[in-house]
């Protein structure tokens, strides 16, 4: 006859063990990969003194005079017309399309959540797995990213630019 140790009510079974740490580990690849989340987050939530939207598109900016409420980013001349700027800590880029216009994405890209590294020549780029997104509008490039880069918002202030 086999004897089987015997187990206590009040301790966990072996299956119990293995699960829970079979669990645990599956969240902790999930959450060093980033969120596939469809709307990664920014921290551009909006103020209660940013542009109106009815006068300016998120995340975009004419070079217009606005409130002076925001965080502080940059200088205008500190963005490269064509090319952008990243604020890691900010979590956003800041992009100048054209001449005198400015706009904000959230530096998250949208396919595994890695933060983009660099803008060059009209393309914002994720180190990751070459995600490419546009300065003008933030719409992806080149894939893998299956989103656009979500807009920031953003407000110039003379010759600041302001997250909001």
């Amino acid at each position: 006859m086999t004897s089987e140790p015997l187990q206590s009510d009040s301790e966990p079974s072996r299956r119990t063990v293995v699960a829970a740490v079979g669990v645990t580990g599956l969240a902790a690849a999930l959450t060093a990969c980033g969120e596939s989340d469809s709307t990664p987050s920014t921290k551009a939530s909006k103020a209660s003194n940013a542009p109106d939207k009815s006068t300016a598109e998120a995340g975009e900016h004419d070079g217009g005079a606005a409130g002076s409420g925001g965080t502080d980013l940059a200088k205008t001349s500190e963005i490269p017309e064509g090319g952008g700027k990243i604020f890691a800590d900010q979590g956003v880029v800041v992009t100048q399309p054209s001449k005198g216009k400015f706009k904000a994405f959230s530096s998250k890209c949208t396919h595994q959540g890695c933060a983009v590294t660099s803008v060059e020549d009209g393309v914002i780029t994720c180190p990751c797995h070459e995600s490419r997104f546009s300065v003008a509008d933030g719409s992806v490039q080149a894939g893998p990213a299956p989103q656009p880069l979500p807009t920031a918002d953003i407000a110039v202030d003379g010759d600041t630019i302001k997250l909001v």
